[in-house]
């Protein structure tokens, strides 16, 4: 019973922020008498049109199929990247300065870049899921490993405990947290790059559904119902990571 009534506490909140978020849209777009700004039932009728005629599910699929792309590359070099940066001192002192230095720079500033070494096509957006999203989670893995406490590893090394073996059992455990809370950061960064890629690059992707609906005869129901998926599907892949929370070899960092 304590259960339900804490899911009710942590979901009605929202509902209710939402439902007045929504009622004001509506109230306003009715009270100004917009002819182009939709009302939340034209968002809610142009996606079901999007729905009906399919073109949301291939633009959908071509959105998360370079995101996992992408991100998967990203993941596979910046997890190694940076136990080794974190675990070895020359390492970090070699290549930190370089990628603090590569870290601000707005992931939209490489689409130039990007479009000149693999022109207008798949590989482009791709290249720029990789370049936002591999920072974060390099900078966020070395810091794990900086963070761990240092009487785990003079416990092991009394008990004469092996490198490769207090890597495996006592840093990478120790680090996961860390790196979950980077991929939590690169996939949100992640999505919110190909959108813009799509907009500029591509023909195809909800990224270019907005510019598409925007310049087909200015369908800014379309244009809205886009975005609010963007934002629905952004929240999906935070709560799909947030997920890997529960494992456990991970939860005791969460535990309250």
């Amino acid at each position: 019973m304590m259960d339900l009534t804490e899911r009710v506490r942590r979901i009605v909140p929202p509902l209710i922020v939402m439902a007045i978020v929504i009622a004001v849209w509506w109230g306003v777009v009715v009270r100004t008498e917009s002819a182009i700004f939709p009302t939340p039932w034209q968002v809610v009728t142009g996606a079901a049109e999007l729905v009906e005629d399919g073109t949301l599910w291939e633009h959908i699929g071509a959105s998360l199929t370079r995101v996992g792309i992408g991100f998967g590359l990203a993941l596979l070099v910046a997890v190694p990247l940076g136990l080794w940066m974190g675990w070895v001192g020359g390492a970090y002192r070699t290549f930190n300065p370089i990628f603090q230095m590569l870290r601000p720079i707005s992931p939209i500033a490489w689409i130039p870049i990007a479009i000149l070494w693999f022109g207008v096509g798949d590989v482009s957006p791709v290249f720029l899921i990789f370049i936002s999203s591999v920072f974060p989670m390099i900078v966020q893995t070395t810091a794990g490993v900086h963070t761990i406490e240092r009487r785990y590893l003079r416990a092991a090394a009394n008990f004469g405990v092996s490198r490769s073996v207090l890597f495996r059992q006592v840093v990478i455990p120790a680090v996961l947290p860390e790196i979950i809370v980077g991929m939590r950061i690169g996939i949100g960064v992640a999505w919110l790059v190909v959108v813009a890629a799509e907009m500029i690059a591509l023909r195809s992707g909800l990224g270019y559904l907005i510019m598409d609906s925007r310049n087909a005869g200015n369908r800014y129901d379309l244009v809205i119902a886009s975005m609010v998926i963007i934002g629905a599907i952004g929240l999906l892949l935070d709560t799909g990571t947030r997920l890997l929370e529960r494992l456990k070899t991970v939860r005791w960092r969460y535990v309250r």
